[in-house]
């Protein structure tokens, strides 16, 4: 992996974010390239002022406004709390300043990166959106290459985590991580498969255990019977330090376990690295 694409709201960045990109980047050596993306007024703005008595309108340009004359302070207190953060862990990165970038220009951005990593709270609205916001959604939907959904807090990995259901996502989502992570081989690896209708035999078991015992030395499965996003939400209530795959269940799981009605939940108990990869 060469290149890692870390989406930062410049005028307000997590650093937790920031935390857990640096360790990915130094882990598999790879660049850091953070796109701080900048909610300046780019329109013109008029105020009313008197001269002796008399009222005259003054237009300002965006770049004498005082809200964005502070907002571009903030911002370059930020790259440099940002690029001091690269250098006392040792990574190599790079900074995109894009003003006013959509998260269209982001996924776009992504055809040419190995990897994303947001935080998924980022947003760039005044209102709270909760997780994921609106912003990462459309991100979660259209981005050309994986993305890993940053934890709150980050404290090491010891334990990968698998879901898997035989179908062609799940194991290429396998793949995809497997290929841009050789650096965890050497973590516990479980794979979780979920039946609806009850406990049923690992698909391609064989085959699949086969494959995963290529690349990594510990290997268990787990099994649990039930509805996916319910009970993937309960197995993974308390963990820690696991990096959790999602490919067997889509996006639209990702999206229920973030859903608003229980974001506070997720923050306080769910604080884990999910990696989402689709083909």
């Amino acid at each position: 992996m060469e290149n890692i694409l870390l989406a930062i709201d410049g005028s307000r960045p997590d650093m937790s974010t920031v935390d857990f990109a640096c360790y990915i980047a130094k882990l598999m050596h790879s660049r850091l390239t953070a796109v701080f993306i900048e909610s300046l007024v780019t329109e013109e703005k008029t105020v009313f002022k008197q001269l002796h008595g008399h009222p005259y309108a003054e237009t300002i340009e965006p770049g004498d406004l005082p809200e964005n004359k502070e907002k571009e302070s903030a911002f370059q207190n930020n790259e440099k709390l940002f690029c001091d953060s690269c250098v006392n862990r040792e990574v190599n990165y790079h900074i995109h300043r894009n003003r006013n970038a959509s998260a269209q220009e982001i996924i776009t951005e992504s055809r040419f990166a190995d990897l994303i990593i947001l935080n998924p709270a980022i947003s760039f609205v005044e209102k709270e959106e909760g997780a994921p916001s609106h912003f990462v959604k459309k991100i979660l939907a259209g981005a050309e290459c994986p993305v890993v959904i940053a934890p709150f807090s980050f404290y090491g990995i010891d334990e990968i985590l698998f879901t898997y259901d035989g179908s062609r996502s799940s194991l290429f989502a396998i793949k995809q991580f497997m290929h841009l992570f050789p650096e965890l081989n050497d973590k516990k690896l479980t794979v979780l498969q979920i039946d609806e209708k009850g406990i049923q035999p690992i698909e391609e078991g064989e085959k699949i255990e086969e494959l995963l015992r290529a690349h990594y030395s510990q290997v268990s499965f787990q099994h649990l019977a039930g509805n996916a996003k319910d009970e993937l939400f309960s197995y993974l209530l308390g963990k820690e330090k696991i990096f959790v795959v999602i490919g067997a269940y889509g996006r639209s799981v990702v999206s229920s376990l973030f859903r608003q009605s229980t974001a506070d939940l997720v923050v306080k108990t769910i604080n884990l690295p999910i990696f989402i990869a689709h083909n």
